[in-house]
């Protein structure tokens, strides 16, 4: 079961009962809880790699927020709230053609791409650019930095983030937008690092963006 979601995630396809079967307009969703793991278990890096995005979500700090969600009975029913939503925009079958559009319309010059190329070897090799950590040895913290896909898929992150900023090319400040969403899931730390990825991740990911020069 698990090869055919990894392959359904990359390849939007999948084999069974002697079928080919194709989901063209799929989106994966996953989440976990944070604070309790005793009874679950990380997937692997390989599959990490195949999810664009990580996003935390935090509780609601507002006082009013926290209310409603205690006491709003609109909110206790999943069906029914999303059922109260407003008709999407466009289409669900069109919006492959709207990503493409945008994934073609919109440029990374040189001097971008060449930032990029430096934010990925970065993420191998962060003490080569001067990234320090004052309690970690960074020359020996990691054991992979971003795959391709990665990199693939932060590019493709950063143009939609200038195209909703109503520009036609992406800038430096697009691709630390969306810098740690898109790739600090996929770093692999030496495993005595590893447990403790939750809380080296976002300093990491601070730091790469501080050393790596921009354009």
């Amino acid at each position: 079961m698990h090869a055919l979601l990894l392959r359904v995630m990359a390849e939007r396809s999948v084999s069974a009962f002697n079928r080919e079967f194709r989901f063209p307009h799929l989106l994966v969703f996953a989440d976990r809880n944070r604070v309790e793991r005793e009874e679950t278990f990380e997937i692997s890096s390989a599959a990490r790699d195949r999810f664009m995005m990580e996003i935390t979500i935090e509780p609601p700090a507002d006082d009013a927020m926290r209310r409603a969600l205690m006491f709003d009975p609109r909110f206790h029913d999943t069906d029914r709230l999303v059922g109260a939503l407003q008709p999407a925009m466009v289409e669900h079958r069109e919006l492959n053609g709207v990503a493409e559009a945008i994934q073609r319309s919109v440029q990374a010059s040189d001097a971008l791409q060449d930032y990029a190329l430096r934010l990925w070897r970065a993420t191998a090799e962060p003490h080569a650019f001067g990234v320090t950590l004052s309690d970690l040895d960074v020359s020996q913290l990691m054991l992979a930095g971003a795959s391709p896909r990665g990199m693939s898929l932060l590019l493709r992150a950063s143009r939609v983030a200038a195209w909703l900023e109503g520009r036609s090319y992406v800038t430096p400040e697009d691709v630390q937008a969306v810098f740690v969403e898109t790739i600090a899931h996929r770093l692999c730390y030496q495993p005595v690092y590893e447990l403790h990825r939750h809380e080296i991740s976002p300093r990491l990911m601070a730091a790469i963006l501080a050393a790596v020069a921009a354009p």
